[in-house]
């Protein structure tokens, strides 16, 4: 996460960010989502009849790609001085576009769409969000995530 002024921010409407490292999915990490959301369907969790699917594998569920982007934020996201914490706000929009595979690597694209600093002591933050698959034509999803981020008075 990168720290800037006010005026940084609102420059930065616009540009996209640098692109986060790789992350590698692996079944437990997909075993442990669908234990904490209790979605064990096959094609997540049971290896050998997602041989049979044409993925040929099992597949991380929509949901754990699209939380992955909290993780991928903390490289992407830009914070304004001064801000004492950031709360997740929503979405606009969320497409999930191609499966990924468990043992496929993922990583966040983000581009600033939009900065409201209009109310006082918080500024609103929208991404252009996008994951990726390594060696993809397709990425996994593109989203428009908000963010708020609260100012210390």
């Amino acid at each position: 996460m990168q720290i800037v002024t006010h005026q940084q921010m609102l420059d930065s409407i616009g540009h996209s960010l640098p692109p986060t490292d790789w992350f590698c999915v692996t079944q437990q990490q997909i075993d442990r989502f669908a234990d904490c959301t209790h979605d064990h369907q096959f094609i997540h969790v049971d290896e050998e009849k997602a041989r049979q699917t044409p993925f040929g594998t099992t597949i991380a569920h929509g949901f754990l790609t699209l939380s992955m982007l909290s993780y991928f934020a903390e490289s992407f996201s830009l914070q304004v001085e001064g801000a004492v914490m950031g709360i997740n706000y929503g979405f606009d929009k969320v497409r999930f576009l191609a499966p990924v595979t468990q043992g496929s690597r993922i990583r966040g694209i983000a581009r600033i769409k939009e900065v409201d600093d209009t109310k006082s002591g918080q500024y609103k933050v929208t991404y252009d969000v996008t994951i990726e698959i390594e060696n993809s034509a397709k990425p996994a999803l593109k989203a428009e995530w908000i963010g708020l981020q609260l100012i210390k008075k």
